[in-house]
């Protein structure tokens, strides 16, 4: 499962360059393309935050060092 979250900025990345090249639209001031970039950057912190939550094994640390 985790791995699968992983993969999910990775390929928003790859996927969504090619589908939003454009310019015209501008999203905070930057092109569509940058602007989904940035969002796929704070995605990725996302993600990442919810696979620390949800990994069995942070449980186990958090437990053992109170």
């Amino acid at each position: 499962m985790t791995k699968l979250l992983a993969m999910v900025p990775f390929v928003g990345i790859l996927v969504g360059v090619v589908w939003f090249n454009q310019a015209t639209p501008i999203i905070l001031g930057l092109p569509l393309v940058l602007g989904w970039l940035v969002l796929c950057t704070v995605a990725s912190s996302a993600v990442l935050a919810v696979i620390y939550l949800i990994d069995p094994a942070n449980r186990s640390d958090r437990a053992s060092r109170r």
